[in-house]
C-alpha cells in the first residue's frame, strides 16, 4: 500500500499506535475489567475477520500507525491467534507488534507467537498469591500463568517482558513486596497500572485508586529506585533499582494523566474505532468495508474520528461519564 499522509489529530498530536481488540471473549473475570458471570458475547460474525484486521492495519501503517497492540478480551483465545500474528508482522510500515495477554495459554502459544513475529508481550498478574490471584480474577489460576511466563521467557527476542499490576487500594499495597523481589530475581519489568472506571460493576471511585506516587513511595521504602527518562508518549515512568538489579513501571492515568503526548487509538473488536479508552462515541469501520468501501472511504472517515479525537480524559473530573463499554469490551 502506498504511503499517505500521516495521521494527525486537532491538537496536533501524530497518531503513531493502535491498540486492536481481537475478541470480546476472556477465560478470566478480573474484578476491574468483567462482571463475575461474563458478559454476552459478540456474535462470531460480528467480530473483524483476520483478513479485515490485517486490511485496516495496512492502512493505518501507510499513515504512520506503525506500533500495533492486540488485546481482548483476551487475545489467545481467538482461534488461530498466531496466524494472525504472522499476518500482522509482515504488514509494510509495521515496525512493533506487541500483545496483552493474560497468560493462561501462554504456555501453549509462547514460540508460536514469538515465532510469528511478535516483538513484545505484556503479562498481566495482579497477584503472585494464589487466594488473591483468586479472589481478584475469580479464576484459580496463578501457577498456569506464571508457567506461562517462564515460557516465554525462554526465547531471548521476547525480552523485555513487561508484567501489568493494577493497583487497587486495599489491595496491592499488600502485594508490593513480593512483586518487588519478583522484578529484582527475575528478568521482567513490574508495572503498576492505576485503577481505571472501565469495570462493569460500575465500583470504581477515586479513593480506589492507589496512585503511582504512593507506590513508587512504598516501594522506596523496600529498596531505593532511580528515575530513567520517560519515552514521548510512553504510558510509563520506568525507576530501575539503584543497585541496576530489576525495575518498575508506573501507568498513572488518574493521577497524573498523560494525555497531552498520548498517540493512540483503538479499534473494538467488531471494528468500531474509538479515539480514547473513555471515549462516548465511536466510529463504525466494519459496516462501510462490508458494504464494499475503498480504502480511500476509509481512510476519510479515520481521519474525521481521529480530528476529533479528546484532549484529555477527564476521569475524577466533575461531570465525569463512565463508559458504557467495560475494559473487557474495549481494548486494553
Amino acid at each position: 500500500m502506498s504511503r499517505r499522509e500521516p495521521l494527525v489529530d486537532g491538537h496536533g498530536r501524530a497518531i503513531g499506535d493502535v491498540r486492536i481488540s481481537v475478541t470480546d471473549r476472556c477465560n478470566l473475570r478480573c474484578q476491574y475489567c468483567m462482571p463475575a458471570d461474563g458478559l454476552p458475547w459478540l456474535e462470531r460474525d460480528e467480530v473483524l475477520s483476520f483478513e479485515e484486521i490485517e486490511r485496516l492495519v495496512a492502512l493505518l501503517a501507510s499513515m504512520g500507525v506503525a506500533d500495533v497492540r492486540l488485546t481482548g478480551g483476551e487475545p489467545l483465545v481467538r482461534r488461530d491467534f498466531p496466524r494472525l500474528a504472522g499476518m500482522l508482522a509482515s504488514v509494510d510500515g509495521v515496525r512493533e507488534l506487541a500483545v496483552t495477554t493474560n497468560g493462561f495459554l501462554l504456555e501453549r502459544d509462547a514460540a508460536a507467537l514469538v515465532a510469528a513475529g511478535v516483538d513484545r508481550f505484556n503479562v498481566s498478574i495482579d497477584s503472585l498469591q494464589r487466594d488473591r490471584f483468586y479472589e481478584l480474577t475469580r479464576r484459580d489460576a496463578l501457577d498456569r500463568v506464571l508457567a506461562g511466563l517462564e515460557e516465554l521467557a525462554r526465547h531471548p527476542e521476547a525480552h523485555p517482558i513487561k508484567v501489568n499490576a493494577v493497583a487497587i487500594r486495599g489491595f496491592t499495597e499488600h502485594e508490593l513486596p513480593a512483586f518487588v523481589e519478583f522484578a529484582r530475581q527475575n528478568p521482567y519489568e513490574v508495572r503498576f497500572i492505576e485503577f481505571m472506571p472501565l469495570d462493569a460493576d460500575h465500583a470504581w471511585e477515586p479513593q480506589a485508586v492507589l496512585t503511582g506516587e504512593e507506590i513508587r513511595a512504598a516501594i522506596e521504602e523496600i529498596a531505593p529506585l532511580e528515575p530513567l527518562p520517560r519515552e514521548p508518549s510512553s504510558t510509563a515512568r520506568v525507576w530501575r533499582f539503584a543497585d541496576g538489579s530489576g525495575s518498575i513501571g508506573l501507568v498513572s492515568p488518574v493521577s497524573e494523566p498523560f494525555c497531552a503526548d498520548c498517540n493512540r487509538i483503538r479499534i473494538t473488536a467488531e471494528g468500531r474505532l474509538r479515539t480514547c479508552l473513555f471515549s462516548l462515541g465511536e466510529t463504525d469501520l466494519r459496516g462501510p468495508m462490508r458494504s464494499g468501501a475503498g480504502d480511500d472511504e476509509l481512510e476519510e472517515l479515520v481521519r474525521a474520528a481521529v480530528w476529533r479525537k479528546e484532549l484529555k480524559h477527564h476521569v475524577g473530573e466533575p461531570g465525569f461519564i463512565q463508559p458504557d463499554r467495560t475494559m473487557s469490551a474495549i481494548g486494553g
